[in-house]
């Protein structure tokens, strides 16, 4: 059995060496995925710290993922953004995977801001368009809060029937109609990867409900959940799965797809974060 009492020293440890740098606590945190760290843009970045330098840290092999933690503001909100994240397909386990969210919880943050590149499985979506999440399936087969629960961070039961918060969900949508940008809506499946789906898992994932299809994301709103931080998830659509003419896609084509909306995506959440409750 994990020693939680180590567990917590160790995210304490963490917070302490972060807060020590940053000099305040953060307002909200944020997660970018793949080819998606264009918010820096719209950032006062105050400082920049790679994952390697931080204690207790995962480090980022992903393609893509910038393996950076930002600390400044966006529009005098106070910020932390890490620019990658990490994921079961590196070899990490769930704790290692959602270590970040323990962290950002620990120091303050009450919102939390998770962006990722996901494959379309609703035929209506088209490569660059971005997605609201409203709810999500987890197919990984794994959950992050099994084990000891942490107390100190929530309970050993954490309530799932609203994961995305609805005062932010409409900010969101407010934020894109201003901004001119189409923003749709739809659920998230998270499933494991790295091999990308078959044409019959991709049938499967949208006749159980799902919109869009990912390698990420779950556990850390999971996590997110148990700490009590407000959730708000956006991905961008990098390709389309229609499982009755599949077509072969890479690694370079879903960044290119990716850094292509992500340009917008950072102006959204530019008009979020200004917007969102203190």
């Amino acid at each position: 059995m994990p020693d939680t009492t180590e567990i917590i020293r160790e995210i304490r440890q963490t917070a302490d060496f972060l807060l020590a740098r940053a000099g305040r606590r953060p307002q909200a945190a944020m997660i970018t995925g793949t080819g998606l760290g264009d918010i820096a843009r719209v950032m006062d970045v105050e400082f920049e710290i790679p994952y390697r330098e931080i204690p207790n840290f995962p480090t980022s092999t992903a393609e893509g993922h910038g393996g950076n933690l930002l600390i400044g503001n966006v529009s005098g909100k106070a910020m932390m953004v890490m620019e990658g994240r990490f994921h079961l397909y590196e070899g990490y386990s769930p704790a290692e995977v959602t270590y970040p969210v323990r962290v950002m919880a620990e120091m303050g943050a009450k919102n939390l801001f998770i962006s990722s590149a996901a494959g379309g499985l609703n035929p209506l979506f088209e490569p660059g368009d971005l997605v609201l999440i409203t709810d999500h399936i987890n197919l990984t087969g794994k959950n992050p809060l099994v084990g000891p629960n942490l107390d100190a961070f929530g309970p050993r039961f954490p309530d799932m029937s609203h994961v995305y918060d609805p005062q932010l969900s409409t900010i969101a949508r407010k934020a894109a109609t201003g901004s001119g940008i189409a923003l749709n809506r739809g659920v998230y499946v998270g499933i494991t990867g790295p091999s990308l789906e078959t044409p019959a898992e991709t049938r499967f994932l949208r006749m159980i409900g799902a919109d869009a299809v990912g390698m990420s994301t779950v556990l850390e709103v999971i996590v997110g959940v148990h700490c009590g931080l407000k959730i708000l998830g956006i991905v961008v659509i990098t390709n389309v799965n229609l499982p009755d003419c599949m077509k072969e896609t890479s690694i370079e084509e879903v960044i290119a797809t990716a850094q292509g909306a992500s340009k917008n995506l950072g102006r959204l959440w530019k008009e979020i974060i200004i917007d969102m409750p203190g």
